[in-house]
């Protein structure tokens, strides 16, 4: 007898069928028991009155896996309205330890650090299973989106030679008695590659040893890069963008819908054409001193606010940040050489991606990084390319965790991310 999932029980009706998971719940009352069985598609409701399958599901623990053999009933109170009758329990394995907190409540009770110290167990509650299929479904979307575009994707190093993005902080390692670093983005080789592929696209980790406690930050988070050639500006790169995004929504909802049918959580509609301010206009709209050189938490929301209050949008675009706060590849204004070609994105007022137009000519690179007295021999490989001819070219990424984040209504970015690294956190 194959097995089947909880999902598909409703087709096998009056049927004897084999079914497998684990304990989620056990309910002993005094004439039946009831044994919720969890898989990896959802929950089945087993229905025991035979006094020595009941006495047998009393030695059980929640989490012990276990086989059922059973008759498929209609239920309308039932999960899926159906439940198994008759059924013949079998051990998959050792009874279970009780994790530290009950996984049948319909919210966990722990508190995040228990969760996170517990993750192999706190991960199987349908809430924080929920959002990693949010995940899969958002990366899905993305890779979808991209593909029917002609995009190609690209896998490169994660150990790199230089510590890269003008300094930044950096983890480095040992490479067989030579100093290397966790790369910080794929910035550089995905810039190379469009001078392959011409449009290329990277899932992967990325790696920043920057000392922030907060909410939104992780020392490794999933990045969603892209980059593509021949764009007349950062406009380009901007509507791109936004046709991502709504391929990436579009997945979520057609994927993982019912993962979304949790509290807090809610998909955007992603307008046609994503309002747009610019720099010195966010900061007169978040009453920022017009000096500001970056935008702050707290601008961020402000911005937010009015992209929904003014145009019914949780998405925003902040373009032509100072060139002072830019990478040093980032092509200036040709009509504000102070401004950049460059962009964020805020998403229910929180940075979701970084974009925009970058240098192509060799001389350029040279001159930025004259100007910024950064030598030029950590970059030599990279500079290299613009030698022998790279066509205008631009991109973004966007921080994969963030945005399930905010699709979820997660207070924490750690609550949506399966094993987080983080100031404090190197296990599990």
């Amino acid at each position: 007898m194959q097995r089947i999932l909880s999902t598909e029980l409703p087709a096998h009706v009056g049927e004897r069928v084999r079914v497998a998971g684990w304990i989620h719940r056990r309910r002993l009352l005094k004439s039946v028991a009831f044994l919720i069985l969890r898989d990896g598609a959802g929950l089945a409701q087993v229905v025991l009155t035979a006094d020595d399958v009941r006495a047998r599901l009393d030695e059980l623990t929640e989490e012990t896996v276990v086989e059922v053999v059973a008759t498929v009933i209609g239920n309308p109170a039932a999960p899926a309205s159906v439940e198994l009758i008759d059924p013949e329990v079998r051990l998959l394995g050792a009874v279970a330890v009780p994790p530290a907190f009950d996984l049948y409540r319909p919210v966990l009770t722990a508190t995040l650090p228990t969760q996170l110290d517990h993750a192999a167990v706190a991960l199987r509650h349908p809430t924080r299973a929920a959002a990693l299929r949010i995940s899969a479904a958002a990366v899905a979307g993305f890779r979808a989106t991209l593909d029917a575009a002609r995009f190609v994707e690209v896998h490169t190093p994660k150990i790199v030679g230089s510590a890269t993005e003008s300094g930044a902080n950096v983890f480095a390692l040992d490479y067989f008695g030579r100093p290397a670093y966790l790369a910080q983005s794929p910035q550089f080789y995905k810039q190379l590659m469009v001078g392959v592929f011409e449009r290329v696209y990277e899932v992967g980790p990325v790696f920043r040893a920057e000392p922030h406690d907060t909410v939104r930050h992780l020392a490794q988070y999933t990045s969603l890069d892209v980059e593509f050639g021949f764009v007349a500006d950062h406009r380009d790169v901007m509507a791109l963008l936004r046709d991502v995004l709504a391929g990436m929504v579009s997945a979520v909802a057609s994927r993982a819908g019912d993962a979304m049918a949790t509290p807090g959580a809610g998909l955007p509609d992603v307008p046609a054409e994503i309002p747009a301010l610019q720099f010195t206009e966010a900061l007169a709209v978040a009453g920022a001193p017009a000096d500001e050189p970056d935008l702050a938490p707290a601008h961020e929301r402000a911005v937010g606010e009015w992209a929904r209050r003014e145009h019914g949008s949780d998405f925003v675009f902040v373009t032509g940040y100072p060139m002072a706060k830019r990478p040093f590849y980032t092509h200036p204004d040709p009509a504000r050489p102070a401004y950049s070609n460059g962009f964020d994105l805020l998403f229910r007022g929180v940075e979701l991606v970084t974009g925009g137009q970058r240098l192509h000519r060799h001389a350029d690179y040279l001159a930025a990084l004259a100007a910024r007295g950064e030598p030029v021999e950590p970059y030599a490989a990279y500079l290299d390319a613009f030698r022998h001819g790279m066509p205008p070219h631009g991109g973004f990424a966007i921080g994969l965790e963030r945005f399930v984040a905010r699709l979820t209504g997660a207070a924490n970015v750690r609550e949506v991310t399966a094993f987080p690294r983080d100031l404090h956190r190197l296990t599990p």
